[in-house]
């Protein structure tokens, strides 16, 4: 069962991270939408990926088929433009001419391929990867240990609170890496993981789901630190502030356990649309917004003209790469077992 509303929730976190860019990068309204509040687009992104993760497959039994068709459909879905975009960096960057990002030097490179390290909105698809890997251990439990994986979760979160998400970087031999990120990304995805355990069993009353409950979403904004009334230094930590994982988990849960699923302003066409394309939006729109803030427009006008080329590169990425690309390699996927099915019954 397609749940629409999280197209446009999904679409929304990528518009999140486009304003703040776009507002640290040309001063727009004097940087108030800036300052690293594109974080609580990720953290959106973060919790996502967990939900959909334990949504769609801890119901499903732990089998190696079952494991083959997560990791191509995952695969599928990040690797083919985050390749593309990182070699494209890099060759671009021996040339000199840095139109996407620095990927200058071979063991740069290699930190991105080996999912260790990225550069700006880069660094959030090591992450991603490295929980793929960590959710075996999850679906695993699933069946038979369910109580495992909120132990797990509980131990690792209470960890990362007592050592204060541990700052752990550097380079292996000339190999950037920085572990620190996936460490402070983790309790999102966990919460995630529970929310989506969840989804199927939870009753909510019809009378509590309530359209209004939309308003949830006005929490984010006023998270952000030159809005917030908060007056103590967790207003910068974001990542590290267990307060914001909980402001961020209730938004999440509002929008999708009590807003009913036919709300209009969730559930439609833009935001299906939105939604499809939001990855390569995610991925494509700094440079586009660097390249545009280099002209002689007013800042209304650049807002206009990068939020109109994001759109229409990431829509050409989507329609005219990953989404041929995903197909082939799912065709050369579902061949592969037709033939060895024929080849079966052939032997018998």
């Amino acid at each position: 069962m397609e749940i629409r509303k999280l197209n446009t929730l999904r679409g929304l976190a990528a518009l999140i991270v486009f304003v703040t860019h776009f507002s640290d990068i040309t001063n727009w309204l004097d940087g108030v939408l800036g300052g690293g509040s594109g974080a609580y687009g990720v953290m959106l992104f973060f919790l996502l990926s967990g939900f959909l993760m334990a949504y769609l497959y801890l119901d499903r039994d732990f089998t190696q088929a079952n494991i083959q068709d997560y990791f191509l459909a995952r695969a599928c879905r990040v690797l083919p433009l985050y390749l593309a975009v990182v070699f494209g960096s890099y060759f671009l960057s021996s040339t000199g001419k840095n139109t996407l990002y620095t990927i200058s030097d071979l063991h740069t490179l290699l930190g991105h391929l080996l999912f260790l390290y990225g550069e700006s909105v880069l660094w959030s698809i090591s992450p991603e990867i490295q929980f793929y890997f960590m959710f075996i251990l999850f679906w695993m439990c699933a069946k038979n240990r369910k109580g495992y994986i909120y132990l797990l979760i509980f131990a690792v979160m209470i960890l990362l609170f007592l050592f204060n998400f541990p700052r752990i970087y550097g380079d292996i031999n000339g190999v950037p890496y920085n572990a620190f990120n996936v460490l402070r990304s983790l309790p999102y995805f966990f919460v995630g993981v529970i929310f989506g355990m969840h989804y199927r069993r939870l009753k909510i009353p019809e009378y509590l789901k309530k359209h209004w409950f939309i308003l949830a979403l006005c929490l984010i904004p006023l998270m952000y630190p030159d809005l917030t009334t908060i007056t103590s230094d967790a207003k910068r930590r974001m990542w590290l502030s267990y307060e914001v994982l909980l402001v961020m988990s209730t938004v999440f849960f509002c929008v999708v356990f009590l807003v009913p699923n036919n709300n209009v302003l969730l559930a439609n066409k833009f935001g299906d649309f939105f939604g499809k394309i939001s990855y390569s939006f995610y991925l494509l729109h700094m440079p586009i917004i660097v390249q545009v803030n280099k002209l002689d427009f007013s800042v209304e006008l650049k807002l206009l003209a990068s939020l109109s080329m994001s759109i229409l590169v990431a829509y050409i990425s989507f329609r005219y790469f990953e989404k041929p690309i995903a197909k082939l390699i799912r065709g050369s996927k579902t061949s592969q077992l037709n033939t060895e099915k024929v080849t079966n019954c052939t032997s018998q």
